[in-house]
């Protein structure tokens, strides 16, 4: 749960004495060996009474730092950090809201308000937890921003003509995190209804159901560096009029590109060809392979799996290329990879049931190739693909 902040915490941290004990203590090792000893000089540096929340801060910009941007200079609690929007991210939704007026009404400690700041004409930030308000506060000032931040409750506005961003918390239940929308802190139903006619987005967790999403919303499926980060729900002038789902693919090093449900989606069911592409899990949780297929002159091995075939891979996709294939079985896939002398084994599977890590096992590969195998259903019948994996 990490440690529990208070105002006067906060307040210290803020001083010249904190920052520089939490710059020092920068400096330690900050692992769970380390814990005791780090402990001791926090203590020896500020007293019993700061020691914990210096450390502490000093262990969150640290995880913080692959996350967000000038990150080691701001001050978190564990569970604010957790919930943060990756700068990437929030830059990447912030442009969409460039020179509006955007009231966010969840802002914890900035990190979505910092991207929406840098770029609206006018902000503001807003959150019921003071101590969450104080570091945000710290937080825009160290990032040179400027935007309002109050205390406020989501439910009741303050504000009127702002576009209206919310970040609902998932609540945290003996150590598991719940994800039923009623569950969320504001509830979902509440904010759509206090916001009814408003422009509107939410952040709300990838596993989304879609089928709940009204027409006239635009659901957005957004992925980092591979990973499926989160889906944003847009309601009035900033959603797009003419698409209902978007998957937005982004990249550390600034790399982006979208796809959406207003482009075509004519996509066959055909046998395996050169090459085997996995499409983004954005694209995948968005519904969108078959657009995705259809841009980039792909076919489907099966109507019902999400995995593509053709001639010539997308460029910048880790895709497959396919050595040999047959029906799976296990006896025959041990013999393919003795033949191909394969000993480093990464296995692929969608819509059969096969544990990777169990059949690895099983396998035994011992060779000097690597390779890859891909399984999967293809009508009635598992079919299993050995491949070369390259960068394209």
């Amino acid at each position: 749960m990490g440690y529990s902040f208070d105002l006067d915490d906060v307040l210290f941290l803020r001083s010249a004495e904190g920052r520089a004990a939490v710059a020092e203590l920068s400096g330690l090792a900050l692992t769970g060996k380390s814990r005791l000893s780090d402990v001791a000089a926090a203590r020896r540096l500020v007293g019993e009474r700061f020691a914990a929340a210096a450390l502490e801060t000093a262990v969150l910009r640290r995880k913080a730092e692959s996350k967000l941007d000038g990150g080691g200079e701001w001050l978190f609690t564990d569970a604010a950090l957790q919930q943060a929007t990756a700068s990437v991210v929030a830059r990447h939704r912030a442009q969409r809201l460039a020179g509006r007026d955007v009231h966010d009404v969840t802002c914890s400690i900035g990190a979505d308000l910092a991207a929406v700041a840098a770029v609206a004409r006018r902000s503001v930030g807003s959150d019921l937890d003071r101590v969450r308000l104080l570091m945000a506060r710290h937080n825009l000032a160290a990032a040179g921003l400027d935007a309002a931040v109050v205390e406020a409750d989501a439910l009741r506005p303050v504000t009127r003509d702002t576009v209206v961003l919310a970040d609902p918390a998932r609540r945290d239940e003996g150590g598991r995190r719940r994800w039923d929308p009623a569950d969320l802190v504001p509830p979902l139903d509440e904010l759509l209804d206090v916001y009814a006619g408003r422009d509107l987005v939410i952040k709300c967790a990838p596993g989304l159901d879609f089928a709940a999403v009204p027409d006239d919303v635009e659901a957005e499926v957004i992925s980092l560096d591979g990973g499926v980060r989160e889906a944003a729900l847009w309601f009035g002038s900033p959603a797009d009029p003419t698409v209902r789902r978007r998957a937005s693919v982004l990249r550390s090093d600034g790399g982006a590109w979208s796809i959406t449900d207003a482009e075509p989606d004519d996509c066959p069911a055909e046998d395996v060809r050169e090459w085997i592409v996995d499409p983004d899990g954005a694209v995948v949780r968005a519904g969108l392979v078959r657009h995705y297929a259809a841009r980039h002159g792909l076919v489907q091995l099966d109507p019902r799996i999400a995995y593509l075939t053709g001639d010539v891979p997308p460029p910048g996709v880790r895709a497959f290329r396919v050595v040999e294939h047959g029906r799976f079985n296990e006896k025959a896939l041990r013999t393919l990879l003795r033949k191909h002398d394969v000993g480093r084994l990464e296995i692929l599977v969608r819509g059969v049931d096969v544990d990777p890590d169990a059949l690895r096992r099983r396998l035994k590969p011992k060779g000097a190739q690597e390779a890859s195998v891909v399984i999967t259903r293809v009508g009635d019948q598992a079919m299993a693909y050995l491949c070369r994996a390259e960068r394209t």
